[in-house]
């Protein structure tokens, strides 16, 4: 795995985009990007020849989560087909693995011990051991895993803060003497709660081993907005700036934006997963900066269009699409009008159209992103974008 930093700009040179190039593929994919959130290896509702239609190369990545493998095809038969690659048949997909995410396999503080990861999943609730765990990886050949970790919430108190790190960097060590190529496409998490402290500590003794990048987890736990700031700052100046940074469950546009201001490269999270199952697609503008853009972020009375919730019935005879500039399939063959049919029907092909416009439409705005660092108004972007949500969040409240 090769990553290079391209472009650094904000008012204290943290936001920067970078080339990120995995296994022997010559495709680079830029960052700041996402990681498409998936179950089982693919997204939801996406099936494989969809995947086809997103925007490429943003669309290579995709988090795939060892442990809803746990209750699946065992993992000899994973490995004989040759790994997820081939068993997916994504060939050239770029498949990141981590032990949790926030849909099936949920982190359970109160029952993790010195012994194991425990999840809360569909089937149970699992204790995975490092060495449990590096089998799934091992058999389904990722091409970059993030290790084991011991996640908890922001109200834990600083003595679990600190058994946090100390496990995590001991399951670090344990993945890390398991995996064959000795951490070489490894990620390790950084933890540590609501303490700086602990967060500074885990971010230094994990720079210090044979790690590719760097995976920060335990946000999204109930720190409040000024904590994330603060907590985000304090781990990336501890992390070296060559190597690529991962935030996980920070998902909402403004806490991309909060994130890639601190200096973050990759993210994963479930927001499309979320907004597609409520029947949401989004709708707001892609480029911000210096223009306007038809489906603006606010009505005049102060309406959200961030997102719009197609079971409304005011979408009923509504023969638009749900975005004027998008080129999605979505957009390009269907209206408004029958996506409210398709959701009132309870249709499954809601949630597949839904999917794709809400990935298309997410990626296109990692996209902006990019240039906008790349021209030096990443300042400006975030400004007007945060200012507008913020109108319509007084709006609402008049």
């Amino acid at each position: 795995m090769r990553f290079a930093v391209t472009k650094v700009c904000g008012s204290e040179a943290k936001a920067r985009a970078g080339v990120l190039q995995i296994g022997g593929s010559g495709t680079g994919i830029e960052t700041p990007a996402l990681l498409l959130s998936t179950r089982k290896g693919l997204p939801s509702f996406v099936s494989c020849d969809l995947l086809a239609s997103l925007p490429l190369p943003d669309s290579l990545l995709l988090h795939v989560c060892p442990t809803h493998f746990i209750e699946g095809p065992p993992l000899k038969t994973i490995s004989n087909i040759g790994g997820l690659h081939r068993m997916l048949g994504l060939p050239d997909h770029i498949l990141v693995a981590a032990a949790g995410d926030s849909i099936e396999s949920l982190p359970s503080s109160e029952a993790t011990n010195k012994f194991g990861a425990s999840f809360d999943t569909p089937s149970g609730r699992r204790l995975v051991k490092p060495s449990d765990y590096m089998e799934l990886v091992s058999c389904m050949k990722p091409n970059v895993w993030a290790s084991l970790a011991d996640e908890v919430p922001a109200w834990v108190t600083e003595k679990r803060n600190k058994i946090s790190v100390d496990r995590t960097l001991r399951w670090l060590d344990a993945c890390i003497a398991l995996d064959t190529a000795s951490g070489e496409n490894s990620f390790g998490v950084v933890v540590g709660g609501s303490s700086i402290e602990q967060r500074r500590l885990c971010a230094t003794e994990v720079s210090k081993r044979n790690v590719s990048g760097f995976w920060i987890g335990g946000f999204g736990l109930g720190e409040n907005t000024e904590e994330r700031c603060s907590l985000l700052n304090a781990v990336t100046d501890c992390l070296p700036p060559e190597k690529p940074r991962l935030v996980s469950k920070l998902g909402l546009p403004e806490e991309v934006l909060e994130g890639v201001a601190a200096g973050i490269d990759l993210f994963d999270s479930t927001y499309i997963y979320q907004l597609t199952m409520g029947g949401f697609a989004l709708i707001f503008p892609i480029d911000m900066v210096g223009k306007e853009t038809q489906n603006g972020p606010f009505d005049n009375d102060g309406r959200d269009s961030t997102k719009i919730n197609l079971h409304a019935t005011t979408y009923r005879k509504d023969t638009s699409q749900l975005v004027d500039s998008c080129s999605c399939f979505t957009c390009q063959n269907h209206t408004r009008a029958y996506l409210n049919h398709l959701l009132n029907v309870h249709e499954m092909l809601a949630q597949i159209l839904l999917e794709i416009h809400n990935t298309h439409h997410y990626l296109r705005f990692f996209r902006s992103i990019r240039e906008a660092i790349k021209v030096g108004e990443f300042n400006l972007f975030r400004q007007q974008f945060v200012k507008k949500r913020r109108a319509h969040i007084a709006a609402a409240v008049l």
